[in-house]
């Protein structure tokens, strides 16, 4: 065995940790506030940059890319140096990757309320911020395959296999669900329209959970428990088929979150088989994790850093238990567009997220400034109540998504719905939604409370910004048998890699070919015509203003959803939506079909006056008012470009429209107006409103329905 000096650098880790805890008490204190909008309206605060609309996206950016975002990278940059036995590849390069992520969630931060976003979930950001977290990950990824390329330890460990399937899917994730053609600097349309849009959002959007809230965590997991128990992982080979099968597993499953909408029925199918075999290498991981701490219950009692890490592992097994289980058809049918499905993914942010990064800060801390935690009572007062508020939390919305959709359901004897007014299933459930808030209180009180008393661990104490240390490293005499088997693979990084992007870019292949190469999965309608340039104008208004964060655009074929809403939705509907609007939670009725339910004349009075006051025609409502939206300019002068790009994208719109455009939008504004004026309402052409009415009037009128046909 040699011996070398190496030196750490523990600034990057400090800094990353910082600011884990500065935007996790931002996040979190968003989550409180909107946790309390959907109780009381007028904590909307009356203007529009406050609304649940626009902050919702904030709140889930500042949880899920700032606080846990800057939570892996402090844990990889510490654990990687360690394992790797040798200092980052470049200091630079950390300090890039650093800024530039902070930069990136500063401008998530001002352009979110702004009303600027694609609308897509977790995708939210606009071009320009998609571009510079592309080069920040290329950053990052030159800095950590650097990093292991000169490794002195030649072996790579477990946690380094999750981190380099991180780096690798979520570069892919990321960069396929961005194509996307610009407007203008702050406007874009996805690339991809209707189905094939929910496909590729949705295959984004459920291996964001798995590629960025889960493996980097696994990583960490088989770093930091085995360091805190003071005892190895349980067993190696399980972590090995934990691994692969996890990765190969996973980034089938994202149609599960489209089931019976108009996602073609095989891609459906296959998310819900691979959904249910991801049970599997997902407990496996969990169960890996607890037995490692086999022996030392003790200590668990005793170390708030290890209770906080036993509950963390629960919750990722729980949360990849109900995954599965709400893939299958029969409980998604109960499940889909309620509030169980914020519950089970708070059970993953709060309890696996959350506490394991809690657990993560309270051992580097101390560590970094080579010193005692400034309170253990204050780390367990954390962890009990915090454990309380996510209790709280998660029990509340369960409890409120079973009752959203049982009372959906419902029928009378005689065979009408038994609740037709949306309404009755929101009044019912607020009393959760109050405990929801109170839980999630608890929950930022605990993160005040670590925050205070790690800033107390730090008050007055000098880090160690580089740790030298003396490392034993084999030579190359000392091991002429470097292995079999799997032993091999972990000793060449760059074969691994190219293995792990194989592995995850198959079940993105099976998907994606068949229903972008063959015509007849994504069926056209011949009534479906493009949306007038003043319909187009309106839905941006409503994307702007993350009306989609509470209302669905999908009819499931389901008799209680026809009944209530109309003809069910056909994929042929959506094929001009740029981006599709299918939503993934009810927090308001489903509007597909609200144009026939408030057609021209007195129809567009009704959304006139529900814009500026809801609870006026729906008393009752939790939805805010939207009074600016009579005054704002609806910024016509874009439409041009608006139009270009759309025919680039492939919408039928004739050769040079986009010179006839505006007139079209001033003959179908004018139309509107006068309509309103009729009912003593008074609105400019150009205005936020009209544009909105006309988006709100067209939608679901493509198609006749059953219902219309008899009626005629």
């Amino acid at each position: 065995m040699a011996e070398l000096n190496v030196s750490y650098d523990n600034r990057i880790v400090k800094n990353f940790a910082v600011a884990t805890m500065l935007w996790g008490i931002v996040g979190m204190l968003v989550g409180v506030v909107i946790a309390f909008q959907l109780v009381e309206p007028s904590l909307n605060l009356g203007n529009p940059y406050t609304t649940y609309g626009r902050i919702r996206p904030l709140h889930t950016n500042a949880v899920i890319f700032a606080f846990v975002g800057n939570a892996i990278f402090m844990g990889i940059y510490y654990s990687l140096q360690r394992l790797c036995k040798t200092r980052m590849f470049s200091d630079l390069l950390s300090n890039i990757h650093f800024w530039g992520w902070q930069l990136i969630i500063v401008s998530a931060a001002l352009t979110l309320p702004l009303g600027i976003t694609t609308s897509k979930e977790y995708a939210e950001l606009e071009w320009p911020i998609d571009i510079a977290i592309t080069l920040i990950w290329v950053v990052f990824g030159i800095n950590m395959i650097g990093t292991i390329l000169k490794r002195n330890e030649k072996h790579m460990y477990v946690a380094i296999w999750f981190y380099i399937a991180t780096l690798v899917t979520v570069a892919v994730l990321h960069i396929v669900n961005s194509f996307e053609m610009p407007v203008n600097l702050f406007k874009s349309y996805s690339m991809y329209a209707g189905v094939q849009d929910a496909l590729v959002q949705w295959w984004y959007g459920h291996n964001a959970v798995a590629f960025f809230l889960t493996t980097p965590y696994l990583g960490l997991m088989y770093y930091f428990l085995p360091k805190l128990a003071d005892r190895p992982v349980y067993s190696y080979r399980l972590s090995i088929i934990h691994f692969w099968s996890l990765i190969f597993l996973y980034i089938w499953a994202g149609p599960h979150h489209l089931l019976y909408s108009a996602l073609p029925d095989w891609a459906q199918s296959l998310g819900v088989v691979f959904s249910i075999m991801l049970i599997a290498p997902s407990w496996g991981g969990m169960i890996n994790g607890l037995l490692t701490l086999r022996g030392v219950w003790d200590k668990v009692r005793e170390d708030s850093r290890l209770k906080f890490l036993v509950v963390a592992i629960t919750s990722y097994g729980m949360a990849t238990f109900e995954g599965p289980m709400h893939s299958l058809k029969n409980v998604n049918a109960l499940s889909h567009f309620t509030d169980w499905i914020p519950a089970h993914v708070h059970v993953g942010t709060l309890g696996w997220n959350g506490f394991m990064t809690f657990a993560m800060l309270y051992y580097l801390i101390p560590k970094l400034f080579n010193t005692k935690l400034y309170s253990e009572k204050l780390a367990n007062f954390h962890f009990w109540i915090g454990t309380i508020g996510m209790i709280f939390w998660v029990m509340a919305m369960y409890w409120a998504g079973v009752t959203q959709g049982l009372m959906w359901k419902q029928f009378t004897p005689d065979g009408y719905l038994l609740y037709p007014n949306f309404l009755d299933t929101v009044t019912q459930i607020i009393p959760m939604y109050v405990i929801r808030g109170i839980g999630g209180t608890l929950y930022l009180v605990g993160a005040i409370v670590m925050v205070y008393n790690l800033i107390m661990t730090m008050a007055g104490k000098r880090l160690v910004a580089n740790e030298h240390v003396v490392v034993k490293v084999a030579e190359h005499h000392d091991n002429p048998q470097v292995g079999y088997g799997h032993r091999v693979l972990e000793r060449k990084p760059v074969l691994f890699t190219v293995l792990t992007t194989v592995a995850i870019l198959i079940g993105g292949a099976v998907e994606f070919f068949p229903a972008f190469l063959v015509k007849s999965n994504i069926p056209t309608i011949s009534s479906v015509k493009p949306y007038t340039p003043l319909e187009l104008t309106g839905r941006d208004v409503y994307i702007k203003e993350g009306c989609n964060s509470c209302h669905s655009q999908m009819v499931r074929p389901f008799r209680s959803e026809t009944e209530r809403y109309g003809e069910y939705s056909k994929a042929g509907e959506f094929v001009y939506d740029h981006p599709f609007l299918w939503g993934s939670k009810r927090t308001g009725p489903d509007l597909h079909r609200v144009g026939s339910k408030y057609p021209s004349g007195s129809g567009r009075a009704w959304h006139y006056k529900h814009m500026v006051d809801p609870r006026s025609m729906s008393p009752g409502s939790l939805m805010p008012p939207y009074p600016w939206l009579v005054e704002n300019d609806a910024k016509w002068s874009v439409t041009p470009n608006k139009i270009r790009v759309m025919r680039n994208l492939g919408v039928p719109y004739p050769e040079n429209y986009e010179y006839q455009a505006l007139a079209d939008m001033k003959m179908q504004a004018d139309g509107i107006v006068a309509d309103l004026a009729t009912s003593g309402l008074k609105a400019k052409p150009e205005s936020e409103m009209v544009a909105l009415i006309a988006y709100l009037q067209r939608l679901g009128t493509d198609i006749q329905t059953k219902k219309e046909t008899a009626q005629r």
